[in-house]
């Protein structure tokens, strides 16, 4: 098992020279680590490293708080159960859920209703056309999709579908998933149309490096939902470290008191941090936490002194 991270290691020093500060300086006070978890925390293959989970443990035996923050809806979360110990949390659907990793227990929904979606439907297919807009949703039910959606994912055994969303909606939406024909492949553009149609009715992003989009109600994001977690447990953003690699992380990274990217990270990602980790491939995440958890022991060392 690798030791932390001194704020010596070349480890560290190389890929966050952020982190330079006079000698004199007061270390960072951090307390929570938040990470987004695909292309980020886990490696290309979608597993935890060894390295990585040692991490985890570490940061938890140091008595840092560390937060899955993930566009993927908690019936993603069941490989990761054994990484976050007794406390574990991860903020789900880009904001909409706040989920116990452990028992895959949903603690918070910030969703929306059928009304809302019905709305937001409707207004794409106003702007886009009937034929050319695709929908699903996740919910803490499960997953539904109209017939004309394609899933890059396995769809779960008894997910519903109909030829229109609005006949398999469940009593709160999480996410909205918007696939389109004969729409712009780029992706902030295609974002941006899409919130151009749906209007002030719910908030567009994307975590994909394709046309999907990631629909919340009206001020869901990572950043606010993990803002007022953070904040119920008396951690100020200063004391927040937080990782990404994707456009739908930017809004937790600037809320954050300081900010990282790994190096695989798009380039506004990159351009938007504070410092830049080794790639989700070499284990950056886990670069980030035994830094974390070195200067979490070193805090409570001079508290005892």
């Amino acid at each position: 098992m690798p030791g932390p991270v001194a704020p010596h290691d070349p480890a560290w020093r190389g890929h966050a020279a952020a982190d330079a500060r006079p000698a004199d300086a007061p270390a960072p006070d951090v307390r929570l680590v938040a990470t987004d978890l695909d292309g980020t925390l886990l490696a290309p293959d979608g597993t935890v490293s060894p390295r990585t989970a040692a991490a985890l443990a570490d940061a938890e035996a140091a008595g840092l708080d560390v937060v899955f923050v993930t566009a993927r809806p908690h019936r993603w979360l069941t490989e990761l159960q054994a990484h976050v110990a007794g406390h574990g949390v991860a903020i789900c659907a880009n904001g909409a859920s706040v989920v116990d990793v452990a028992g895959l227990r949903v603690l918070e929904e910030h969703g929306m209703d059928r009304a809302r979606v019905a709305a937001l439907a409707a207004r794409l297919r106003d702007a886009w056309g009937a034929d050319a807009v695709h929908l699903a949703v996740e919910s803490a039910e499960g997953f539904a999709a109209e017939h004309g959606f394609v899933s890059t994912h396995d769809v779960p055994p008894g997910s519903r579908t109909a030829a229109r969303i609005e006949d398999v909606l469940p009593a709160t939406t999480l996410k909205v998933l918007l696939q389109a024909t004969g729409r712009t492949a780029e992706v902030d553009a295609f974002v941006a149309e899409a919130q151009r149609a749906v209007g002030d009715l719910a908030h567009v992003s994307s975590s994909a490096t394709v046309p999907l989009g990631e629909i919340a109600a009206p001020g869901v994001t990572k950043a606010a939902t993990l803002a007022a977690w953070a904040a119920r447990r008396g951690v100020a953003p200063s004391q927040v470290w937080a990782v990404g690699d994707a456009p739908n992380d930017l809004p937790m990274l600037r809320w954050a008191g300081r900010s990282f990217a790994v190096a695989n990270a798009l380039p506004a990602v990159l351009a938007a941090v504070d410092a830049t980790l080794p790639s989700n491939a070499d284990d950056g995440v886990a670069v980030l936490l035994e830094r974390a958890a070195a200067l979490a022991r070193a805090r409570d060392l001079r508290g005892r002194g």
